[in-house]
Order: C-alpha cells, then sequence, then structure tokens
C-alpha cells in the first residue's frame, strides 16, 4: 500500500460522497441498523471549498480515493464535519494521518473550540478522537414521526413563523440568535441555507421579539433551530413540527441533544422515536445545548 495524502479538488467533491455513502453504511449495517445513508449533491461542501479550501483533504491509494476529511471554521470553532475512510482501508492509519492535517486547518485558523459529531457506536473513531483531547459531551439524538401523528398537534400561539431572507436586517437577526446560542457567529452558513432551494428559512417571533430561527428542509427535516432563551425552545419546536407537518412530507425529523429537556418533552409528546443515536465530541464545552438543535452532523 502506497497512500498519498492532499488536498481535496473541487471536481471531485461529489466523488468523494459516494466513498462516504459507503463507509457509513458499512459501518451502520454492521451495528444493525441498517443502510442509513445515500448519495446526495455536495452543495455543502462546495460552498466550504470556496470559502475556505484548507479544510478539505483526500488519501489516494493507486489513483482511488480512500479517504477523505472536511472540516469548517466559523468564528473560534472549528468543525469536524466528515472523515471517512474505506472500510478496505480501515486500520491501517489513514484516519490518524488526515486527523493530523485537517487539525492544521483548526491551528491555522486560530480556532480555540475543536469539535465534531459521530455515532455514538463508532468507538474505533472516538478512540482517534480522545488521543487528540476531544472528548464525549453531549448525547445528540435523531428523532423522526409520521406527519400524520404529529399534524394533529396545534402551534403555540406565542410564536410565529415568518420567512427569512439573504437581507442584511435579517442575517443580523440570525447571527445574533448564534451568539446567544452557540457563542459565535454562523452568518456565511446562513447564507448558504437560504440559498437552498430545498430548504425554507424562519424567524421565530414572540410578539414583535425576534427569538430564534429555524429551516425545514422539503423532506420533513427539521433543523438547525437555535433560540435566544431556552423557555422559547418547546414552543417554537411545537410551532416547528407542524409547519413541517403540513410540507407533505415523510417521515418529520430533527436532531435533538440529550440535554434539552424541553425538545424531548416536545418529541414525546408528539410520539417521535429515536432512530439512531450520536454524540458532540469537543476538546472543551461550548453553547448552550437547551437553545440550539443540529441540522445533521456535517452542518451542526
Amino acid at each position: 500500500m502506497s497512500v498519498t495524502f492532499r488536498p481535496a479538488r473541487a471536481d471531485e467533491l461529489q466523488r468523494i460522497q459516494e466513498l462516504i455513502v459507503t463507509s457509513i453504511n458499512d459501518l451502520t449495517e454492521r451495528h444493525g441498523f441498517g443502510a442509513m445513508a445515500t448519495v446526495r449533491p455536495a452543495a455543502f461542501q462546495l460552498f466550504s471549498f470556496k470559502e475556505d479550501p484548507r479544510g478539505l483533504w483526500v488519501a489516494e491509494d493507486g489513483g482511488d480515493i480512500v479517504g477523505s476529511a472536511f472540516s469548517w471554521v466559523c468564528g473560534e470553532l472549528w468543525f469536524l464535519a466528515e472523515l471517512f475512510i474505506a472500510p478496505r482501508m480501515q486500520g491501517s492509519g489513514i484516519g490518524r494521518e488526515m486527523l493530523r492535517r485537517t487539525l492544521c486547518h483548526a491551528d491555522e485558523a486560530g480556532a480555540k473550540t475543536r469539535a465534531l459529531i459521530t455515532f455514538t457506536f463508532n468507538t474505533i473513531s472516538q478512540g482517534l478522537y480522545l488521543r487528540h483531547g476531544m472528548f464525549p459531551r453531549l448525547p445528540v439524538y435523531m428523532f423522526s414521526a409520521e406527519r400524520k401523528a404529529l399534524a394533529i398537534a396545534g402551534a403555540d400561539a406565542r410564536v410565529e413563523l415568518r420567512r427569512a431572507e439573504a437581507s442584511e436586517s435579517h442575517i443580523a437577526a440570525l447571527a445574533a440568535v448564534d451568539m446567544s446560542a452557540l457563542g459565535f457567529s454562523r452568518e456565511n452558513h446562513h447564507r448558504y441555507l437560504l440559498s437552498e432551494p430545498t430548504t425554507k428559512g424562519f424567524l421565530l417571533y414572540d410578539g414583535d421579539e425576534c427569538i430564534g430561527y429555524v429551516y425545514i428542509a422539503s423532506t420533513g427535516h427539521v433543523g438547525p433551530l437555535a433560540v435566544a432563551r431556552s423557555d422559547a425552545m418547546a414552543p417554537a419546536l411545537r410551532s416547528t413540527l407542524r409547519i413541517a407537518a403540513e410540507s407533505g412530507s415523510d417521515p418529520v425529523s430533527a436532531f435533538l441533544p440529550g440535554t434539552c429537556e424541553a425538545a424531548l418533552r416536545v418529541a414525546a409528546d408528539h410520539r417521535m422515536r429515536i432512530t439512531f443515536p450520536m454524540v458532540l465530541v469537543s476538546d472543551r464545552a461550548f453553547g448552550d445545548w437547551s437553545c440550539y438543535l443540529p441540522r445533521n452532523p456535517g452542518f451542526m
């Protein structure tokens, strides 16, 4: 084996998704969850590449891509969105070398916090992260339910959803909520989501006060959802689930942090079920997870 490592190119990001899907499904099938991933457009990867290509790497063996890593930086946070090795090449040290290279991205960007979300049962990878000072901090669960079970739940009268736009005033409002919930701004990521044709963004209002935001995908998936104060989470999620159920997609789903009791209670009331468990890993605590629901393991 003669594996080489190099920065990724824009024209191979979609092909890399095929490797990632193969790797994810190999892992989830071995742990009894069945095949979970399907190949999707590499839109967020391409957006991030154009913003900062330093976070995307590949490993090659005889001209074949056998490993990939993708990280992004917002403010003081470095986030590892993807690190996957072809099943036949796992255990050969490629993951360790890929992580070392992408951690250089964190150092170059001056990030003070390093984090990622991975499958709870992916213990080998967690061991690698542990050796680099990143520890399991927070359980994150994928919940889902059929939309007909959600449609009977009423929206909360206190929360109004208003369509968000990529205007400076709306971006500023979105960034302000991020600062409150996460401790850093994600302005560029909001511009990305608001340009996505399959996703709708909303500002959440309690009267005249903007208390948060949420994005709802055409697939029925909710997230990210962020609120400026924890008491707004339950009514915000109830209203959001109603809107998602009305979209006509099945199932409706969301990632819920295990410490966000308000969101978990709403999920239980709506008979949503856990479909698979994940965990947030980081080198230090950050964010208020009673006020933030991730979009997915790559976007956070």
